[in-house]
């Protein structure tokens, strides 16, 4: 009989705690479950890991396990001592006689811990009739920022895990309709539930399915958080006179006073303009001076005129 080494069947250490067993269960049963696996080995995997798991799950079972330490390695030929487990009472099944048949574990497990089938053995396919839920699948999805002001219907096509009529898994290509809620953030995950990964055993349910929302560069506006950011080009008259000028908004064109004298690179506030939510996000504007790019003779004469009668060097702070 050969030494089963049951932490390197789930890949842990000896001194893994109970969570860190049933995790790594929990992503191998994921992997090499019959019912989706397409690995070749994978029932036998399968049985392997199931079979280190009945073990390392029972603290008993695990102790008495552990009594071995690390004087034996995995595949040598093995004994236990006589009576060595008369300090242990184990779950059993029929009798608890070793060697009566574990119904799929080996004679390992046999020996020192008797029959699986009351602790969970595979008898006539039992493995088939464990039922655990589909993983939750992660994917991104790219929206404009106007979509995300207003909120949206869209659809969106995933490669996406689906199980066959044979139970096998493959990847194909599914359309799915996406609410995008208005007002909604980058960062922020859209759920669509049952829409992730298929369940294992019959009814199982299928996982959940999160994108991530990212939004597209826009040439108008910026967004951080429920804030949004605008650069609003301004005439040098319409910024020296404090005019009042049309700015865009996400909710449409708005009237915005220009404070006299503004420079460019001044920033105005325009409250509840931004990202819809629980408050509203704001809209700031900065401005921006533009000069006219060709301006006639009677432009050019009166900045001339300009530059007679207001002595202003915006220098002079620099010493030039």
């Amino acid at each position: 009989m050969k030494f089963k080494d049951y932490y390197t069947t789930l890949g842990l250490d000896r001194t893994a705690s109970a969570d860190e067993i049933k995790r790594a269960y929990r992503r191998l049963a994921r992997k090499y479950h019959p019912d989706v696996s397409k690995e070749p080995d994978a029932e036998a995997r399968f049985k392997e890991m199931k079979e280190a798991y009945e073990v390392l799950k029972d603290p008993e079972k695990r102790t008495a396990y552990d009594q071995f330490g690390e004087n034996w390695e995995a595949g040598q030929d093995f004994q236990p001592p006589p009576d060595w487990q008369r300090e242990f009472r184990f779950n059993t099944g029929r009798g608890g006689q070793p060697g009566a048949g574990s119904d799929g574990f080996s004679d390992f497990f046999d020996t020192l811990f008797g029959s699986g089938r009351g602790s969970g053995g595979f008898g006539g396919g039992a493995y088939r009739e464990m039922r655990m839920g589909g993983q939750d699948m992660n994917a991104s999805i790219s929206i404009s920022i106007e979509d995300a002001y207003r909120g949206a219907t869209r659809q969106i096509a995933l490669d996406m895990p689906q199980a066959g009529p044979d139970g096998r898994v493959t990847n194909k290509r599914r359309t799915l309709n996406v609410t995008i809620p208005k007002g909604i953030k980058a960062g922020q995950r859209i759920r669509l539930e049952g829409q992730g990964g298929p369940g294992m055993g019959k009814g199982a349910p299928a996982g959940d399915l999160y994108l991530m929302v990212e939004l597209e560069k826009h040439p108008v506006y910026e967004v951080q958080g429920r804030d949004v950011h605008v650069t609003l080009p301004v005439t040098p008259w319409e910024a020296a006179l404090g005019r009042t000028v049309k700015a865009p908004t996400l909710g449409g064109p708005v009237d915005l006073k220009i404070p006299p004298g503004a420079s460019s690179g001044k920033r105005l506030r325009l409250k509840g303009r931004g990202m819809p939510g629980s408050p509203a996000g704001d809209q700031y504007v900065q401005l921006k001076v533009v000069m006219p790019a060709n301006p006639g003779s009677e432009a050019l004469a009166l900045y001339e005129q300009l530059e007679r009668v207001e002595a202003y060097n915006p220098r002079e702070a620099m010493g030039v």
